[in-house]
C-alpha cells in the first residue's frame, strides 16, 4: 500500500504511548481493572470518551471491556465524532485507506467508504483527520478488544442530528457491525460542578433524548443522532462508568467529564413496558 493512502497516527506520545510495548501494557491495566457499574450483553453500538488516556482510558475501558464477547463476532466499527482542528461542513471522510497506531494498521471498509460518497453532505478530505484525536484514540482500544475489523472513519460538522441518523442507519449491519461515538461531556468547570452537569447529560442520554447541545458534550451531533436510531431499533442504553479527569488525573479546579454507555437490544421491548 502507498504510504499516501495510510493515516499516520497523529497524537501517539502525547495522548498515548508511542512504544507498542508500553501501549499494550497500558491497555491490559486499564481493561483488567475496569469495574463496569452494570453488566451489559453484545452491545451494538458505546459512547465512549477520547482525551488522553491517563485522563480518560479509565472510562473508555469500561465500554471496550463488555465487548469481550462480541471479540470474534464484529468485523467492522462505524466510528464517528466531532471535527475539533478543522471545520467540516457535513461529514469528512479521509482519502486515506488505512489508519496507522502502534499496534499496526486498520484498513478502511472500502465498499462503505465509496458508498458513503453518494451523500452531497459528505466529504473526502485528509486535512480534517490529520490531527484530529477523537477517532485516533478509540482505535488501540479497538485493535486490542476486537479480533480483526475493517474501519468507517467519520468526522462529524456542521450536520444535523437527522442526518447522522440517516448516515447511521446506512451502516447498521448485522452483529459484525459495531458503532463507536466518540465524545468528551463538559469541559473545564469546577469538579462538583461538573458532576452536576454531567450528571443531567448522561440522563437524558439514558432517556434517549436527542437533544444534547455542545456545551454538555462535545460530540452532541453523532449522540443526538445515535439516540434516534436506539428508539427505532429498540436499544437499551446502560451506563457503564461517568467520572471526569477529577477524578482520574487529581486535578478537580477545572476538569473535563467522560462517560461510556453502551446501547444493546431491549429485552423487554417485547413486554408491553413502554
Amino acid at each position: 500500500m502507498a504510504t499516501a493512502s495510510i493515516r499516520p497516527a497523529a497524537v501517539a506520545g502525547y495522548f498515548y504511548p508511542r512504544d507498542e510495548q508500553a501501549l499494550r501494557a497500558q491497555l491490559a491495566g486499564m481493561l483488567s481493572s475496569s469495574v463496569p457499574l452494570e453488566t451489559v450483553s453484545a452491545p451494538k453500538a458505546v459512547i465512549v470518551p477520547h482525551a488522553g488516556y491517563v485522563y480518560s482510558g479509565p472510562v473508555a475501558a469500561a465500554a471496550y471491556a463488555a465487548l469481550a464477547p462480541l471479540r470474534a463476532i464484529v468485523r467492522r466499527v462505524v466510528l464517528l465524532g466531532p471535527a475539533h482542528r478543522v471545520w467540516v461542513d457535513g461529514f469528512a471522510l479521509p482519502a486515506a485507506q488505512s489508519f496507522r497506531t502502534p499496534l499496526g494498521e486498520v484498513l478502511l471498509s472500502r465498499p462503505d467508504w465509496l458508498a458513503l460518497q453518494s451523500r452531497g453532505d459528505v466529504v473526502v478530505d485528509d486535512a480534517p483527520h490529520a490531527f484530529e484525536h477523537c477517532l485516533e484514540v478509540q482505535l488501540p482500544f479497538l485493535q486490542t478488544v476486537v479480533e480483526s475489523f475493517v474501519l468507517v472513519p467519520l468526522l462529524v460538522g456542521n450536520a444535523s442530528s437527522e442526518a447522522v441518523a440517516e448516515v447511521l442507519e446506512s451502516l447498521w449491519g448485522g452483529p459484525e457491525t459495531l458503532i463507536v461515538i466518540s465524545s468528551d461531556l463538559s469541559h473545564y468547570h469546577p469538579y462538583a460542578a461538573a458532576q452536576a452537569l454531567d450528571r443531567v447529560t448522561v440522563d437524558r442520554v439514558l432517556a434517549l433524548r436527542p437533544d444534547l447541545d455542545h456545551e454538555q458534550a462535545c460530540g452532541a451531533t453523532p449522540i443526538n443522532g445515535l439516540l434516534h436510531l436506539a428508539r427505532r431499533h429498540h436499544l437499551a442504553p446502560i451506563l457503564l462508568d461517568l467520572r471526569n479527569s477529577g477524578d482520574t488525573a487529581g486535578d478537580r479546579s477545572s476538569v473535563v467529564g467522560y462517560a461510556s454507555i453502551a446501547f444493546s437490544e431491549d429485552a423487554r421491548d417485547d413486554s408491553n413496558t413502554h
